[in-house]
Protein backbone atom coordinates (compact mmCIF):
# COMPACT_ATOMS: atom_id res chain seq x y z
CA UNK A 1 0.00 0.00 0.00
CA UNK A 2 1.70 3.29 -0.91
CA UNK A 3 -0.95 6.13 0.42
CA UNK A 4 -0.46 9.61 -1.37
CA UNK A 5 -1.71 11.56 1.72
CA UNK A 6 -1.07 11.46 4.82
CA UNK A 7 -2.67 9.64 7.62
CA UNK A 8 -5.87 11.02 8.54
CA UNK A 9 -7.74 10.41 12.13
CA UNK A 10 -11.07 10.65 13.06
CA UNK A 11 -13.95 10.09 15.35
CA UNK A 12 -15.60 6.48 14.21
CA UNK A 13 -19.70 7.46 12.68
CA UNK A 14 -22.25 5.34 11.51
CA UNK A 15 -20.47 5.32 8.17
CA UNK A 16 -17.45 3.14 8.58
CA UNK A 17 -19.32 -0.10 9.88
CA UNK A 18 -18.52 -1.67 6.53
CA UNK A 19 -14.63 -0.68 6.54
CA UNK A 20 -14.20 -1.22 11.14
CA UNK A 21 -15.72 -4.72 10.97
CA UNK A 22 -13.30 -6.36 9.01
CA UNK A 23 -10.46 -4.42 10.93
CA UNK A 24 -12.24 -5.33 14.41
CA UNK A 25 -12.09 -9.33 13.15
CA UNK A 26 -8.59 -8.82 12.29
CA UNK A 27 -8.10 -7.40 15.68
CA UNK A 28 -9.89 -10.13 17.09
CA UNK A 29 -7.90 -12.70 15.20
CA UNK A 30 -4.78 -10.73 16.09
CA UNK A 31 -5.34 -11.87 19.92
CA UNK A 32 -6.43 -15.31 18.87
CA UNK A 33 -10.13 -14.42 20.26
CA UNK A 34 -12.91 -16.79 18.88
CA UNK A 35 -14.94 -15.62 15.82
CA UNK A 36 -17.83 -13.54 17.52
CA UNK A 37 -20.17 -12.22 15.55
CA UNK A 38 -22.44 -10.78 18.64
CA UNK A 39 -19.44 -9.49 20.33
CA UNK A 40 -18.76 -7.53 17.48
CA UNK A 41 -22.52 -6.44 16.87
CA UNK A 42 -22.05 -5.15 20.86
CA UNK A 43 -19.17 -3.12 20.12
CA UNK A 44 -20.19 -1.57 17.04
CA UNK A 45 -23.17 -0.18 19.07
CA UNK A 46 -21.52 0.99 21.46
CA UNK A 47 -19.26 3.04 19.46
CA UNK A 48 -22.55 4.54 18.22
CA UNK A 49 -24.01 5.31 21.30
CA UNK A 50 -23.17 8.80 22.77
CA UNK A 51 -23.90 7.56 26.42
CA UNK A 52 -21.56 4.72 26.82
CA UNK A 53 -17.51 5.36 27.58
CA UNK A 54 -16.17 3.16 24.93
CA UNK A 55 -15.16 5.54 22.24
CA UNK A 56 -13.75 5.14 18.39
CA UNK A 57 -11.59 6.69 16.06
CA UNK A 58 -10.34 5.73 13.06
CA UNK A 59 -7.25 6.22 10.77
CA UNK A 60 -7.77 6.80 6.77
CA UNK A 61 -5.08 6.40 4.18
CA UNK A 62 -6.50 7.81 0.69
CA UNK A 63 -9.87 7.78 2.06
CA UNK A 64 -9.94 4.32 3.20
CA UNK A 65 -9.84 3.16 6.65
CA UNK A 66 -6.93 1.21 7.17
CA UNK A 67 -6.53 1.41 11.35
CA UNK A 68 -8.81 1.76 14.53
CA UNK A 69 -8.42 2.50 17.94
CA UNK A 70 -10.88 2.27 21.04
CA UNK A 71 -10.32 4.30 24.08
CA UNK A 72 -12.31 5.34 26.85
CA UNK A 73 -11.83 7.22 30.07
CA UNK A 74 -11.11 5.60 33.60
CA UNK A 75 -10.59 6.99 37.30
CA UNK A 76 -7.51 7.22 39.16
CA UNK A 77 -8.01 7.14 42.72
CA UNK A 78 -4.58 7.13 43.71
CA UNK A 79 -3.83 10.21 41.63
CA UNK A 80 -7.38 11.69 42.37
CA UNK A 81 -7.17 12.26 37.95
CA UNK A 82 -8.81 10.46 35.21
CA UNK A 83 -6.70 8.60 32.51
CA UNK A 84 -7.40 7.33 28.98
CA UNK A 85 -7.41 4.01 28.45
CA UNK A 86 -6.38 2.10 24.95
CA UNK A 87 -8.27 -0.62 25.19
CA UNK A 88 -7.73 -1.58 21.04
CA UNK A 89 -5.53 -0.58 18.60
CA UNK A 90 -5.37 -2.78 15.13
CA UNK A 91 -4.43 -1.44 11.76
CA UNK A 92 -4.47 -3.74 8.41
CA UNK A 93 -1.03 -5.40 7.94
CA UNK A 94 -0.29 -3.81 4.81
CA UNK A 95 -1.12 -0.28 6.29
CA UNK A 96 1.88 -1.27 9.06
CA UNK A 97 5.08 0.87 8.83
CA UNK A 98 3.03 4.25 7.18
CA UNK A 99 2.37 5.71 10.42
CA UNK A 100 -1.01 4.80 10.91
CA UNK A 101 -0.59 3.06 14.18
CA UNK A 102 1.69 5.89 15.47
CA UNK A 103 -1.33 8.75 14.28
CA UNK A 104 -4.00 6.79 16.62
CA UNK A 105 -1.58 7.01 19.89
CA UNK A 106 -1.23 10.82 18.79
CA UNK A 107 -4.96 11.29 18.25
CA UNK A 108 -5.43 9.21 22.23
CA UNK A 109 -3.14 11.77 23.63
CA UNK A 110 -3.98 14.63 22.20
CA UNK A 111 -7.34 14.05 22.97
CA UNK A 112 -6.11 13.16 26.67
CA UNK A 113 -4.63 16.45 26.89
CA UNK A 114 -7.60 18.12 25.77
CA UNK A 115 -9.89 16.62 28.29
CA UNK A 116 -7.62 17.21 30.64
CA UNK A 117 -6.54 13.35 31.73
CA UNK A 118 -3.53 12.50 33.51
CA UNK A 119 -2.03 9.35 31.58
CA UNK A 120 -2.79 7.42 28.85
CA UNK A 121 -2.46 3.71 29.47
CA UNK A 122 -2.44 0.47 27.40
CA UNK A 123 -1.89 -3.29 27.54
CA UNK A 124 -0.39 -5.28 24.52
CA UNK A 125 0.51 -9.04 24.20
CA UNK A 126 4.02 -9.79 25.55
CA UNK A 127 4.95 -11.02 22.05
CA UNK A 128 3.75 -8.09 20.30
CA UNK A 129 7.41 -6.69 19.78
CA UNK A 130 6.27 -4.56 16.87
CA UNK A 131 3.68 -2.57 19.23
CA UNK A 132 5.91 -2.64 22.38
CA UNK A 133 8.56 -0.81 19.99
CA UNK A 134 6.40 1.98 18.82
CA UNK A 135 5.08 2.27 22.80
CA UNK A 136 8.47 2.26 23.94
CA UNK A 137 8.64 5.72 21.61
CA UNK A 138 5.89 7.31 23.03
CA UNK A 139 5.11 6.00 26.46
CA UNK A 140 6.90 4.26 29.76
CA UNK A 141 7.01 0.61 29.90
CA UNK A 142 5.75 -0.15 33.47
CA UNK A 143 6.80 -2.38 36.17
CA UNK A 144 3.13 -3.41 36.72
CA UNK A 145 2.07 -6.93 35.80
CA UNK A 146 -1.74 -7.29 35.03
CA UNK A 147 -4.06 -10.29 36.34
CA UNK A 148 -7.36 -11.47 35.01
CA UNK A 149 -9.93 -12.92 37.23
CA UNK A 150 -13.09 -14.76 36.77
CA UNK A 151 -16.10 -12.88 38.46
CA UNK A 152 -17.22 -14.84 41.61
CA UNK A 153 -19.93 -17.28 41.15
CA UNK A 154 -23.75 -15.92 42.25
CA UNK A 155 -24.74 -16.63 45.50
CA UNK A 156 -27.48 -18.83 45.87
CA UNK A 157 -30.17 -17.56 47.65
Amino acid sequence: MTPTTGPTVRPITAADEAQWRPLFRGYREFYRLEPDEAVIDRVWSWLLDPEHEVRGIGVEHDGELVGIGHYRRFARPSTGTVGIWLDDLFTKPDARGAGAARALLEAVRSIAAEEGCSIVRGITAEDNHRAQALYDQLGTRTNWVVYDGAPAAPRAE
